[in-house]
Formats: structure tokens, C-alpha cells, sequence
């Protein structure tokens, strides 16, 4: 177009200039080669327009196809990592470089609707989010990038690829938070899908730049310097490989004189070890295995410590809670799940209607999920809780009435002194890292606002199945209770004697696809005098 503008310019200047050409037919020629030129340039603006409305065309279809797909099940759409990561990075950045690229046409409503509408877009703060998710779940269910990067995720439904610039993408995360090891994993990825012949505007030597970094900083030199090379070979110019180059020459052949002097002070000090068999025993710990990673094979479906003598000692049944009134007709499908400590799963314990309605109440006001500061009691996002919430009174809707009187009676515990019925949706790779519900002695403030005691006891619905991820675990003694739509699990934090069971501390896996909805009632000990009374034995 601005092109076009000059030209037009241009002839009207020289028309102004010489503005009785037809009194000479020899300069009026000249006005031939003038028109033939703009008429050149008008198509070269037309040729340019096409190509722009060309691009935006090939978005919208695209858009409009994937769109259509999604729409018809949003939730599981979205139950897929992938997915979910695409729709926050096009929202925050693709749609932004689209209204760029149309935003000349300032008379299309499209351009105003699409300004108004960005304010409600994620931010980079979100984008970073789901990033973060991904390699959350990459680290937590030992995927690889390919693996990720071709959607084959267990239970997928909407199978969704990755783009050398998805990848790209996470591996700039990674580096801008100093993490090589993932910046590392997936620019190799970028690389892989680069080699294989797939197109993008991102080239080779950049993903190579990133990649080669990583790779430094996590003391493969020898592999930095193999890259720089090929980077070279690519662009011989290319200012930061050269100077790379002879750096990682020089460190690497420090590194080797160094090892060797190393090598030889250990081969001196192995002759003279001698090796204490008892000192190594006290060294060993009795469960060598850290927290963090007790919790990821449990959530992988490993380390599950159930004996089959104790798995013998689990049962089914149909529960009454001592012949309760409301019971003795319709009793409920009580599971043992785990024996000590002691959890209990209950089957078809909420009817599908009863969760649409819960979804429903909950869904408008979902806010980024709270926990409960250790030290001032006071309610405060976290970033190991990754989850939104809202809680629903029993005032609000019958339903919610119905189902405090259900866990009363299947419980047999006060819900007065309840906490209201607390909803959460996990979202991309959606966790609650290991916690105890309970407050413990150095918390002695944790629920003083409430007035109602302790945590006694916790009952978690399950409102949705999960297709991969999303379970319940208990580090510490190696139990995990995975979702089941219709069903809901009960445990106590508390001994009898008050004391907290520290082996109720657990933990909510990532969601590796689908979408996780629960919702739970943490019951107080205030009103349970009489319903649970105290124990003699500490621990009974």
C-alpha cells in the first residue's frame, strides 16, 4: 500500500511539474512507461494483499476446523496437555501477530472485536503456566519430548501434534528460568523435527544457539563443541559460535589435565582405603527413597506397598453406620482401599445429576485454589497446588443440603461445624504436592479463625474419571487411590486420642489427560465429642 501511495505521489508531482504534456506527443510517451509502472506496482500491492488474505484465510480455516472439533467436547479436548498449552499460546501470542498483520484495515469490525476481546486473553504469566505443566508432567510420568510432541498420551482422544515452534517455545521457558536440562530436551526436539524436514520460520542455527548453551551449562563440553561445529558448517559467520569455539577448545583440554590429575590422586588414595562395612550399614537409611520421588512412582502406578496378606484383609460391603435410619433401606457400597491408615472408598455415593448441578454452582465462581498458611492460618495461593476452587454453601441449593446430610449419615460425624463443601478443577497437569490436612503442633494457629478444632477427618468426591494421572497418593505408606466417577473416599487425620496421623499426608498426582473435578468436606472436631469420643490409648 506504500508503496503504491509513493508512486501515485510521484505521478502527481511530475504531472504538476509538466502539466501541458499534450502539447508534445514525445513527452506524453513518457506518461505510458508512468502508467506502466504504477499499473506494475498496483499489482504488485495486489499480489501482496492476496498473499496477506491468503495467510489470515488458511488461519481461519484451520481455526474454524479445530474449533468445531474442540467445541464439541470441550473438556476433554482440553483433558489433553497439548491442547491446552496450543489454545493459552495461540490466545496470548498467534492472535496477537494476526491483528498485526490485518490491523491497516481499520474499518473491519473484525479488527475492533478481536482488540476488545484480547483483554480477556491469557497472559504470558499463563503461557509460562502451561508450559511449566508440560514439563511438570514430562518429569512426573518419565515422558519423553517425542513422546509429547507426538501426542501419544494414554487415553487421548484428541490426538494433537507439536510444532518445531510448541517446541521451540518450551525450551525458551525452560532457559529464561535457568532450567538446561529442559531447555536441553526439548530444543533437541525442535532440532529432531527441523532435521526431519518439517517447515517453520524458525531456523536451524537458532534452536542450535539455545541448544548448544544448555548443553555447556551442564558440563557437556565435548557435546557443546560437536554442535558449535555443525553450527559452523551451517553459517561460518555466525559471530557467537566462532568465539565458542575456541573457548570450548581451551575448557575442554583444562577439563581433560585435570581429570587425569584426578584420576591418578584416586588411584593413590584406593590403595590405601580400607573399607568399614559397619560405617557404610549406619549410613544407609531405611528408606533411601526421597519424598518427591516415593510420590511420582506412585503416581505412575509404582511402589504400591499392598502385600497380598494385606490385601487379603480388604473388603467390600454394604454399609449401614449402625443401622442408621436413613440407611437401613438403601445402604451404601463401602470399599476398603487401604488399612492402615484406614480409607474407604464409597460407590455410587453422588448421582450424575447431582455433579452437573455442583459443576454448575461452582463453575462461575472457580478461583485459583488457597491453602491455609502454616504459620498466620490465613488462605494464600501456592505454587505446588495447581487447581481452582469455590465453595458452595448448603443454603444456596437443596442439592448441596442433600449431600452434607449424606456424608452426616454415612459418617456419622457433626457437618455444623464443617467446613462448606469445597469444589476443584485441576487444570493443565493440575497437582496438590504432598500435605497434611491436619494442623500440626508447630501450627498451633492453622484453623483458629474457624473456631471448630482440628481437621478430624476428610471426604473427597470423585466427579469426573480421569483418562491418565490425577490420583491420590500417600507417600509415606505407599498407597494410591485413583479417581472413579460416582465415588468418594473417607480417612482420618486424626487418632482418637486427637493426636494427627502423619500418615494421612498426600498428595493429588498431575493430570496427565483428562479433566479432574472433585470436591471435598473437611469435618471438624468441634461436635464430635459424643460421636467419636475419645480413646484411652494414644493411638487407638
Amino acid at each position: 500500500m506504500g508503496l503504491c501511495l509513493f508512486l501515485l505521489s510521484f505521478l502527481f508531482h511530475s504531472l504538476y511539474a509538466h502539466n501541458d504534456f499534450f502539447t508534445s506527443i514525445g513527452q506524453m510517451t513518457d506518461l505510458l512507461y508512468t502508467e506502466k509502472d504504477l499499473v506494475t506496482s498496483l499489482k504488485e500491492y495486489i499480489r501482496q494483499e492476496e498473499n496477506r488474505l491468503e495467510q489470515v484465510k488458511e488461519w481461519a480455516d484451520k481455526l474454524d476446523s479445530l474449533t468445531s472439533t474442540a467445541t464439541q467436547d470441550p473438556e476433554g479436548f482440553l483433558g489433553h496437555p497439548v491442547n491446552a498449552f496450543k489454545l493459552v499460546k495461540r490466545l496470548n501470542s498467534e492472535w496477537g501477530d494476526l491483528e498485526n498483520l490485518v490491523l491497516k484495515d481499520t474499518t473491519n469490525g473484525f479488527i475492533s472485536n478481536l482488540t476488545m476481546q484480547r483483554q480477556f486473553f491469557p497472559t504470558e504469566e499463563d503461557q509460562t503456566g502451561a508450559a511449566k505443566a508440560l514439563l511438570r508432567l514430562q518429569d512426573t510420568y518419565q515422558l519423553s519430548a517425542n513422546t509429547i510432541s507426538n501426542g501419544d498420551l494414554p487415553g487421548v482422544v484428541h490426538k494433537s501434534r507439536m510444532t518445531v515452534a510448541d517446541c521451540f517455545e518450551l525450551g525458551k521457558i525452560a532457559y529464561s528460568e535457568a532450567d538446561y536440562y529442559h531447555t536441553e530436551l526439548w530444543m533437541a526436539q525442535a532440532l529432531t523435527q527441523l532435521d526431519e524436514g518439517e517447515e517453520s520460520t524458525i531456523e536451524k542455527v537458532t534452536v542450535m544457539d539455545y541448544l548448544n548453551y544448555a548443553i555447556y551449562q551442564q558440563g557437556e563440553l565435548e557435546r557443546a563443541l560437536e554442535l558449535t561445529k555443525r553450527m559452523l558448517k551451517l553459517d561460518p559467520n555466525h559471530q557467537r559460535a566462532n568465539g565458542n569455539l575456541k573457548y570450548f577448545e581451551f575448557q575442554l583440554e583444562k577439563q581433560r589435565k585435570a581429570e587425569a590429575e584426578k584420576k591418578e590422586q584416586e588411584d593413590k588414595k584406593r590403595e590405601k582405603k580400607v573399607l568399614d562395612k559397619r560405617d557404610a550399614q549406619r549410613k544407609r537409611s531405611k528408606d533411601p527413597l526421597p519424598e518427591r520421588k516415593k510420590y511420582e512412582m506412585l503416581c505412575r502406578g509404582e511402589g504400591v506397598k499392598l502385600t497380598p496378606r494385606r490385601q487379603s484383609r480388604l473388603f467390600c460391603r454394604y454399609f449401614d453406620n449402625n443401622r442408621n435410619p436413613w440407611l437401613l433401606l438403601a445402604p451404601v457400597k463401602q470399599e476398603d482401599e487401604w488399612d492402615r491408615p484406614r480409607i474407604v472408598r464409597y460407590h455410587d455415593i453422588i448421582s450424575d445429576s447431582e455433579i452437573k448441578t455442583v459443576k454448575e454452582l461452582a463453575k462461575p465462581r472457580l478461583r485459583r485454589a488457597t491453602i491455609s498458611n502454616p504459620i498466620t492460618g490465613v488462605l494464600e495461593t501456592a505454587p505446588y497446588r495447581i487447581s481452582k476452587s469455590a465453595w458452595l454453601y448448603e443454603y444456596e441449593h437443596s442439592t448441596i443440603e442433600k449431600i452434607n446430610q449424606r456424608i452426616e449419615d454415612v459418617t456419622g460425624l457433626e457437618m455444623d461445624t464443617a467446613e462448606e463443601l469445597q469444589v476443584a478443577n485441576y487444570g493443565v497437569g493440575g497437582q496438590y504436592e504432598p500435605h497434611f490436612d491436619f494442623g500440626r503442633k508447630d501450627e498451633p494457629d492453622a484453623f483458629k479463625e474457624l473456631g471448630t478444632g482440628n481437621r478430624i477427618a476428610t471426604w473427597l468426591f470423585y466427579m469426573s474419571d480421569v483418562s491418565a494421572g490425577g490420583a491420590t497418593v500417600f507417600p509415606d505408606v505407599g498407597a494410591a487411590v485413583w479417581p472413579k466417577k460416582g465415588t468418594a473416599v473417607f480417612w482420618y487425620n486424626l487418632f482418637a486420642s486427637g493426636e494427627g496421623d502423619y500418615s494421612t499426608r498426600h498428595a493429588a498426582c498431575p493430570v496427565l489427560v483428562g479433566n479432574k473435578w472433585v470436591s471435598n468436606k473437611w469435618i471438624h472436631e468441634r461436635g464430635q465429642e459424643f460421636r467419636r469420643p475419645c480413646a484411652m490409648s494414644e493411638m487407638e
